[in-house]
């Protein structure tokens, strides 16, 4: 399963947390509880900024 983790920052609360970015659960922020990832069947729906790709996993990097 190819895919990357994001560190995603909260629009509530802008805690920073890493997810990744094929979740297969909605995932809240730890701190405020604000939905940060929605799954979609592919690439989640993000509603937090992405700071950064902390590991790409994708299989371009891979290769």
């Amino acid at each position: 399963m190819a895919g990357s983790f994001l560190q995603v920052e909260c629009p509530d609360c802008e805690n920073e947390q890493v997810v990744f970015e094929k979740v297969a659960n909605e995932v809240a922020c730890a701190v405020c509880g604000h939905t940060l990832a929605r799954p979609t069947g592919g690439i989640a729906e993000l509603e937090g900024e992405v700071v950064e790709v902390v590991e790409d996993r994708s299989q371009d990097a891979l290769a």
